[in-house]
């Protein structure tokens, strides 16, 4: 599966939001030295249990992901995710 998210480094924790039908990823990490796709990568495989692959995007906010899992397994994910989400 393919997904294009937007990323925002150095913002103080790992969250997931949706809005009009796109997904921006916040991360902890500073966009240098590959130190946010890293983080982006890493925390993504560790929630969805699944592999990920920057596609396309590595230098820019804007990023192409491709999933080892079904449209219908992603939506679920960030449903749950935001939901999660939303008591805090």
């Amino acid at each position: 599966m393919i997904a294009d998210i937007t990323v925002v480094p150095k913002s103080g924790r790992f969250s997931i939001s949706l809005k009009d039908n796109k997904v921006k990823v916040f991360l902890r990490s500073a966009a240098e030295n590959n130190k946010a796709n890293l983080e982006l990568v890493k925390e993504l495989e560790k929630r969805l249990e699944c592999g990920v692959r920057i596609v396309s995007g590595h230098k820019s906010k804007r990023k192409r992901l491709e999933f080892d899992l079904s449209e219908d397994t992603w939506n679920l994910f960030v449903r749950s995710f935001l939901e999660n989400n939303a008591s805090d």
